[in-house]
Formats: C-alpha cells, sequence, structure tokens
C-alpha cells in the first residue's frame, strides 16, 4: 500500500511539472481590452501589463514610430503634443474597436510584452468587453487577438469578468451587483447562480467628465485645454462627494480672448458641479438595472449591494455619491483597475468551470 501511494504521489508530481512547464513555454492569457488601458494577466504571473491603450504613428504612413514600440506609456505621453507629421491616437472608442489595423498592431506589441521569449505554442485567451458590443464588434476582436499571435479566443462581458475577479458569490441564490465604471463605457450588471440576470451597458463613463471639464473651462474662464490636461484636473481635484477638505489647483492653457497662454484657479467643489451631470446618468445607468431584477433579488440588493470596480471607481467619494442615490450599500473593489483583468485569469483557471458563459468565434459554447 505505501509503494502504491508512493507511485501515486510520483506521478501527481510528474503532472504537476508538466502543467507547470506547459503554462512556462504557453502561458494563457486573460486581457482587459479597454478605451483608456489595456491589462494582460499571465495565468499564475498575476497583471504583467498595464498601459494605455495609445499609438503613435506618422500621419501620412500611418507607420507606427519607434519601429513598432511607441505604444501603450511612451505613445500617451505624446497625446495633444504631436506635431503634424505625428499622430498619437486610440485605437478603441467607447469600449469597442474603431481602428482594426492599430488595434492588432497594439495587442501584439502587449501580447510579446506579456510573454516576453517563453511561448512555443500561441497563448489560448480570454478578453473582457462591453456587453452591448455587436456581432461585427465581436468579430474584430477575434481577428485583431488571433492576428496579434493569440490562439484559441473568448469572450467574457466585462461585468461578468469584474464580478468575478471582484470575488462575488455569483453562483449562488443571491443577487451579486457589479458596475465596471471604465473610460468608455459604464457596465453594470447583477448576477445570480452563475448567470447574468440584468446587466446594461452604457457609453456615458470617464472620458465624458474629461469633456465636460474641457466645456466649462472655455465657457467659465476662456481657456483651452486638452483632454490630457482635463484628466489631470479631474484626478487632482475631482470628487462625486464633498471633501473633508476642499482644494484648488492652478490649469494652464490658451485665453481664447487674447491667444496667448494663461492660468486660473479652479476649486473642487466647482469641478464637482461639473461632473454632477454625467453622475447623474451613471446613476440612472444602474437605477434602470435594480428595476429590471425580479423583486427577491432586490430585496437581495438592500442588503448585499454594488461593488465598484474600474477607473472610474477611483473618482473621490463616488461610493457615497451612489449609495445616496440608489439607497443600498456600495463599497470600492480593494485593487479596481485591475478587477476584470483579475477575473479574466480565473476564467483561464479554471475553464471547464466558466467555458459554458464565455463567447468563441464559434458563438456561445
Amino acid at each position: 500500500m505505501d509503494s502504491e501511494r508512493t507511485i501515486a504521489a510520483a506521478v501527481w508530481g510528474h503532472m504537476g511539472t508538466l502543467r507547470h512547464f506547459h503554462r512556462w513555454v504557453s502561458p494563457s492569457l486573460g486581457i482587459d481590452l479597454g478605451t483608456a488601458n489595456t491589462l494582460i494577466a499571465v495565468l499564475g504571473g498575476g497583471i504583467v501589463v498595464n498601459e494605455p491603450s495609445v499609438v503613435a504613428l506618422a500621419r501620412d504612413s500611418r507607420r507606427i514610430l519607434g519601429r513598432g514600440t511607441a505604444v501603450g506609456r511612451l505613445a500617451r505621453q505624446m497625446l495633444g503634443r504631436t506635431p503634424d507629421t505625428i499622430s498619437a491616437v486610440r485605437p478603441l472608442s467607447e469600449g469597442v474597436i474603431t481602428d482594426f489595423k492599430l488595434c492588432e498592431a497594439m495587442l501584439k506589441y502587449f501580447v510579446s510584452k506579456a510573454l516576453g521569449r517563453r511561448s512555443l505554442w500561441r497563448p489560448q485567451t480570454v478578453i473582457a468587453v462591453p456587453a452591448r458590443i455587436s456581432p461585427v464588434e465581436k468579430r474584430a476582436v477575434f481577428h485583431s487577438a488571433e492576428r496579434a499571435g493569440a490562439g484559441k479566443v473568448y469572450l467574457i462581458e466585462q461585468a461578468r469578468a469584474a464580478a468575478i475577479g471582484a470575488g462575488l458569490p455569483i453562483a449562488e441564490p443571491i443577487a451579486s451587483m457589479i458596475c465596471d465604471l471604465g473610460g468608455g463605457t459604464t457596465e453594470a450588471a447583477v448576477l445570480s447562480l452563475g448567470d447574468i440576470v440584468v446587466s446594461k451597458s452604457s457609453r456615458v463613463a470617464g472620458e465624458q467628465f474629461d469633456q465636460a471639464i474641457v466645456e466649462y473651462l472655455r465657457r467659465q474662464y476662456s481657456l483651452k485645454v486638452g483632454l490630457q490636461t482635463a484628466e489631470r484636473v479631474k484626478i487632482d481635484v475631482g470628487s462625486a462627494w464633498r471633501l473633508a477638505e476642499e482644494r484648488s489647483l492652478e490649469v494652464r492653457g490658451l485665453d481664447l480672448v487674447s491667444g496667448v497662454p494663461r492660468k486660473a484657479i479652479v476649486t473642487s467643489e466647482e469641478i464637482r458641479s461639473v461632473m454632477t451631470r454625467t453622475l447623474e446618468e451613471i446613476g440612472a445607468c444602474l437605477r434602470e438595472t435594480i428595476e429590471q431584477c425580479p423583486p427577491e433579488l432586490i430585496s437581495d440588493l438592500a442588503q448585499t449591494g454594488l461593488v465598484l470596480t474600474g477607473g472610474g471607481a477611483q473618482l473621490p467619494g463616488i461610493e457615497q455619491y451612489l449609495r445616496h442615490y440608489l439607497g443600498i450599500p456600495v463599497r470600492v473593489d480593494d485593487d479596481p483597475t485591475t478587477t476584470a483583468a483579475r477575473g479574466t485569469a480565473i476564467c483561464l483557471e479554471h475553464l471547464a468551470q466558466w467555458k459554458q458563459v464565455l463567447m468563441s468565434d464559434s458563438g456561445s459554447l
């Protein structure tokens, strides 16, 4: 009996070594393909890529600068600062691909960076996408990922991936509500018994905050600024709820009257008022999601509440605002920007369990 146990232990140990070796030479990838940022998780290795979804290219030839390396952080530094011969662009808008070739090149660069020189085979990949993505847009994601070097590709709804990454008890007969506040889309869903009961996707998200700030500075101060500056204003003094200590910030831009550079001082109170309309639209999206739930699940939400993920969840006071707006408990995930990417990695770890709710190039499995 002892010898049989020894042999069995040796066999299991050998199989474990083989699995580890296979993961090393051909790691599976989980990708959160976002409008603002792209994150890649390697199965067993955590988040290995977290870069802006930006590409810099020559306008005439549309050739990516730096021999194909002007992608991500390097390209983002060029946004709004390029001469006429160079363009820094985002291949995605409102959560979907708008430039197939650039998205393919961007993904190829990120996948290569994630794998290094380890991969001998094309990696199995799970990609988080918006729930309202069209069949044509799905095909674009499949095509871009495959051309970028991925092997078998599966898609998963952004909200489902975020719920899995946040560790919500979505397999239990109780309501779990998630909201992923991204740069291009807001993805909300209520899940129970392992599936989505109600979901809603809105293209009102983080970028609308930035655009509102740009328009406000132009209207109130006759100051022209770019979206990069507006994003910095949002991060430095923006909030969804009153702060314990209100702040102010010096903003530089072009005076539209005199045509010369000028600066203005803005406060957190006025920026908060500027962001109110977008916050109300996000709140309305969440309220509609709740209203579409069966009564029993709505009663669950009074206790289980809402979990926020995505870059927008980092806005100070967002949980207090939504708690007041919706009347249910609200909390922010511990690491909201990586939640969906972590969810894709968990799906890969337990692919047999989640395969039935994933989308493949042949449809739902």
